[in-house]
């Protein structure tokens, strides 16, 4: 048996009140007295009424709701984006719709189709390993449908964007693999599609020339993200006549999955190679050896990149166009340099 659907006409109906009367009462309206908004909260409780939030977003032309998309579930981080980003979105009264691309640039526009059916109020946006083109975003800022970047940022869209300073986290771990004795260090890098990669790459090569360490092109692997090409990489980096004695990987899924392949060979970490990835990531203090690592305030980013986008949402959006957030990095150092 379908059960009925409890409407603002059965609650008028009870109170012998008008449905304008109700309406102002459930979403929030002043001009109403206590006497009566008590009287109409405590019989929608009672009769266990759930507002329609599509109705009352047409008529304030606010849905309270704002959207994340995030390209991966693969490791911690984003997850703990999402929870800074939340507890912040809770606090000012939005509720959040979540949506994990999977690292599918068609996955992706599909999520932001799915953002502008809900009426969102705004959007925070990580970009797959694939995403080239940017026309689905630039949506966004066509309907005054405010936006932000974090981590995996488009550099055409002149919106805020939350990043942490990767050059600077990626030249101190490849200068503390210097310092560790080091000269054979291998970079596992992201796609260039990717300003993270770029600016990763660019910290580990200014470390080895403030060193004066030449660069071996050889030892340096762009790749997709794809983990089960890194036993292919790290394989032939051990192969090589001449094989390196460190590896700096873009994050800490890749770095973990090289620990694992070397050590399957028998080599001892650090003594034969030494390991260090990006990220921080929970699991990279529990593997063995622990993993050293470039830790990022993950919450601060999620809770950073949801007070950006609210202040816009409640302002002119055009205040906030220029506006990056630059978050510092820390080098975590454990057994495995």
């Amino acid at each position: 048996m379908k059960r009925h659907q409890v409407t603002i006409v059965d609650i008028a109906q009870q109170l012998n009140l008008s449905k304008s009367t109700v309406s102002r009462v459930l979403t929030g309206h002043p001009s109403v007295s206590e006497k009566t908004r008590k009287a109409v909260m405590e019989l929608a409780e009672k009769m266990d009424y759930q507002r329609n939030m599509l109705s009352i977003s047409l008529l304030n032309k606010k849905s309270n709701t704002i959207g994340i998309i995030v390209p991966e579930f693969m490791s911690s981080y984003f997850p703990q984006v999402i929870i800074g980003a939340q507890e912040i979105a809770a606090q000012e009264g939005y509720n959040t719709i979540i949506c994990h691309s999977n690292e599918h640039y068609e996955t992706e526009v599909a999520n932001t189709k799915l953002m502008l059916a809900n009426q969102v109020d705004g959007v925070l946006v990580s970009l797959t390993k694939e995403t080239r083109n940017f026309d689905h975003l630039k949506v966004f800022e066509r309907k005054g449908i405010p936006i932000v970047f974090f981590n995996r940022v488009c550099e055409d869209m002149s919106v805020p964007k939350v990043v942490v300073d990767d050059y600077e986290g990626a030249f101190r771990a490849v200068e503390h693999l210097i310092k560790r004795n080091k000269k054979r260090i291998a970079h596992l890098a992201g796609p260039d599609s990717l300003p993270i990669s770029v600016k990763r790459l660019r910290g580990y090569r200014d470390a080895l020339k403030k060193y004066e360490i030449p660069v071996d092109e050889e030892l340096i692997i762009p790749y997709d993200l794809t983990l089960t090409k890194v036993k292919i990489y790290v394989n032939h980096l051990l192969q090589l006549d001449n094989p390196p004695d460190a590896i700096f990987a873009i994050n800490d899924p890749t770095a973990i999955e090289a620990l694992r392949i070397i050590r399957k060979k028998g080599l001892r970490v650090p003594e034969d190679i030494a390991v260090v990835g990006f990220s921080n990531d929970y699991v990279s203090e529990l593997i063995d050896p622990p993993l050293t690592t470039v830790s990022q305030p993950v919450k601060e980013i999620g809770s950073t990149a949801a007070r950006l986008l609210i202040d816009q949402i409640n302002r002119d959006i055009s205040e906030w166009k220029s506006i990056i957030r630059v978050l510092k990095t820390e080098l975590i150092i454990r057994k495995s340099s």
